[in-house]
């Protein structure tokens, strides 16, 4: 079954925390699609590495994606936070067990914000707890699963949170292979 993945770039996106989950996934053959909110192709990232994306927000339909994933990085997170499109398109994905939401880093408080945690285990970069509203926090986790909402700590768990997803979309055997085919394990 084909699985489309929108991940989400702003302007001060984390690069490592967004473009190995896409690496990680096209590899494992899942179409990942780069997505700008900017409303330009060309996005920099927090550490002045640009990134051109395979579209923006305007171009697409977030309810034709099967997950949507945002990385974290400042001010790329709050950039995320504030876009109304996008953080509808959250809810919506959230509120439907067919679709997968995951955010790592600072990323994951964008949930919390649009209530998407409420009853969750959640993970997020330290010191940014306060802000996984409703969530319950598991403490020294890489990545944490909950139903449809998959969380991460930050840019040296992004390998983790890439892999996670592949195990999710393709399968656990995929995600052991690419492991250990990039030396992971």
């Amino acid at each position: 079954m084909s699985r489309l993945v929108y991940l989400f770039l702003a302007d001060g996106f984390e690069e490592i925390e967004a473009l190995t989950p896409v690496d990680l996934l096209r590899r494992a053959g899942v179409e990942v699609q780069t997505v700008s909110v900017t409303g330009k192709k060309e996005v920099m990232g927090s550490h002045k590495i640009p990134v051109i994306c395979d579209t923006t927000f305007e171009e697409i339909n977030p309810e034709d994606a099967d997950v949507l994933v945002i990385p974290g990085g400042l001010p790329g997170t709050t950039t995320l936070a504030a876009h109304e499109g996008l953080g509808e398109a959250f809810k919506v994905a959230a509120a439907n067990p067919e679709k997968k939401v995951a955010a790592i880093c600072a990323a994951p408080s964008v949930l919390g914000g649009l209530g998407i945690l409420n009853g969750k285990r959640a993970i997020c970069f330290p010191g940014w707890e306060d802000k996984l509203t409703g969530a319950q926090i598991i403490e020294g986790a890489r990545v944490v699963v909950d139903d449809n909402v998959t969380t991460s700590r930050g840019m040296g768990t992004a390998f983790d949170f890439g892999l996670s997803l592949v195990a999710q979309l393709v399968s656990e055997e995929k995600a052991e292979e690419l492991a250990e085919t990039t030396q992971f394990s």
